[in-house]
């Protein structure tokens, strides 16, 4: 039976849905429904735990999100997991502060007003992705998600763990039986984002690494982008070493000047990369 639940959600600290709605659009591999008004932004996903379908709108009015859900499921799990994949429930009104001891931060978050990280809908898309993207192109990664969310999914979602599990692939490499192995692993509970949001940085990123087809990469990547934590240093993305060369000097090191940026470690590396995308090409997003 399809049920409907809605809810408003005080945000502490800044944040822009459209600011970050342009984030998702321009880093998550999958493609947003279109979105028809500035400050709303519409997506499907498979909840974690149940993993039905649910259908989310998500509206700003000021500091307030106004989250709309529809599924067959636990409508309460979508929505504590819409919070964390659009960051919703960081309490970032010390957010501010790094700008305060750190100018290159400052000027992110001027030129970024309101960007909170999106992340994947759940760890479990984190880990798929990160299979699909295994030493191929991000471009050809992007092509196998769709056909497998064309194929196998819900009406848009990523296909749930149990299908995933099952499924009989012809995908390069060892692809089709990590794919398995994570679908597994989700079915067992080991990628609940909500379970590795609260663990160390460290051990969340050693317990992913047990799932078959995972490891340091994927697995931070799972943890950063998959739970959505706040405060993690990436230490396997070159291009952010590259943005700390360029933007505060040849011989400052992240593990330097990250220091400045805790609680947020992540949000500061999120605006980094931003930047430096938006050098690249007058708008980030995959249109």
């Amino acid at each position: 039976m399809t049920i409907h639940h809605e809810l408003d959600v005080e945000v502490r600290g800044p944040w822009s849905l459209t600011t970050s709605r342009a984030f998702w659009e321009g880093f998550a591999p999958g493609v947003l429904a279109p979105q028809d008004k500035a400050h709303q932004l519409r997506s499907v996903f498979c909840v974690e735990g149940d993993w039905h379908r649910a259908e989310v709108v998500v509206i700003q009015n000021g500091s307030t999100a106004t989250v709309a859900l529809t599924g067959d499921g636990d409508l309460d799990l979508a929505a504590a997991q819409v919070c964390r994949f659009l960051a919703l429930d960081v309490d970032a009104r010390e957010w501010p502060e790094v700008a305060q001891r750190d100018p290159v931060i400052a000027d992110a978050q001027k030129q970024l007003p309101g960007l909170r990280p999106c992340g994947f809908h759940s760890a479990y898309e984190a880990a798929a992705w990160s299979v699909l993207s295994q030493r191929i192109r991000i471009a050809q990664a992007a092509r196998l998600r769709d056909d497998l969310v064309r194929r196998h999914g819900d009406g848009g979602a990523f296909p749930a763990p149990r299908v995933l599990r099952d499924l009989d692939l012809d995908l390069p490499g060892r692809k089709a039986e990590y794919l398995r192995a994570v679908g597994e692993a989700a079915i067992d509970g080991r990628l609940d984002g909500a379970v590795l949001r609260t663990l160390d940085p460290d051990e969340g990123i050693r317990v992913v690494q047990e799932i078959k087809g995972l490891g340091p990469f994927a697995a931070e990547l799972v943890i950063v982008r998959g739970a959505n934590a706040p405060d993690v240093l990436p230490r396997h993305k070159s291009r952010l070493n590259s943005e700390v060369a360029e933007r505060y000097g040849p011989d400052r090191r992240l593990s330097e000047v990250s220091e400045l940026w805790r609680p947020f470690r992540t949000w500061a590396a999120v605006h980094l990369r931003a930047l430096g995308q938006r050098s690249a090409a007058p708008s980030p997003s995959r249109r």
